[in-house]
């Protein structure tokens, strides 16, 4: 078991610092997508033409191998978190644009109707009446981004990105140490699952009137291996 979390020198972090910088490089790009994909719905929701195009747009770049974007991106960001975070900020936006425009969707007319009539302009009717209805398929795109998040995070340990826990993996072949594979590939699968439940408890809190195993429909078919 002390071997299991005997993490090499080379890596420059104890196995807690390799957590903590996985999630931070995993996490911080679901946070920027979101804060990307929240405006690119309202305009998709009230241009409705231009949902389809920046449907395709999103779905050609999830597309791209995350390799390849990192090998385009390394010119110019060189080895660093960016070089990860960029592309991974980008995959989201597959998931997370429809999941808020058919959240945004579903609100019903009449409700949006009386928020009119009391007064609600655009911005605070979106803010204030329709993202919280939108709330359980929100959660639901953010649930299938982060956990694709997490296990891609690994794949930076290719182009030589320090701190991620894919770079146990790239350590076990070159100490011939198969316990620091095993680590990687359990650490992140349960980050993933305590992430996503988190996430569930976040989604029970904010719509209480909701069952607590709704949420998570359709979008789970992003969730694809690359």
């Amino acid at each position: 078991m002390n071997r299991f979390f005997d993490i090499p020198s080379d890596l420059q972090h104890d196995w807690i610092g390799l957590v903590g910088l996985h999630l931070r490089e995993a996490l911080l790009p679901v946070l920027g997508g979101l804060l990307l994909a929240l405006p690119i719905a309202q305009l998709c929701v009230r241009l409705r033409w231009l949902y389809p195009p920046v449907l395709w747009v999103t779905t050609v770049l999830y597309a791209i191998p995350s390799l390849a974007f990192f090998v385009v991106l390394i010119d110019y960001t060189g080895q660093t978190e960016l070089t990860v975070m960029i592309p991974l900020t980008v995959y989201t936006l597959v998931v997370l644009v429809p999941a808020i425009v058919d959240g945004v969707r579903s609100v019903p007319q009449e409700t949006l109707a009386a928020a009119t009539a009391m007064g609600f302009g655009p911005v605070r009717r979106y803010v204030q009446v329709q993202l919280p209805i939108a709330t359980p398929a929100i959660v639901a795109g953010l649930r299938v981004a982060t956990v694709s998040s997490i296990s891609l995070v690994s794949v930076g340990m290719l182009i030589g990105n320090q701190g991620a826990l894919g770079n146990l993996l790239h350590d076990a072949q070159i100490y011939n140490r198969p316990e620091l594979a095993w680590n990687s590939v359990l650490t992140t699968a349960a980050l993933a699952v305590l992430v996503d439940a988190l996430l569930v408890g976040v989604r029970v809190l904010l719509t209480p009137w909701m069952p607590s195993g709704s949420g998570a429909t359709r979008t789970r078919k992003e969730a694809t291996a690359r």
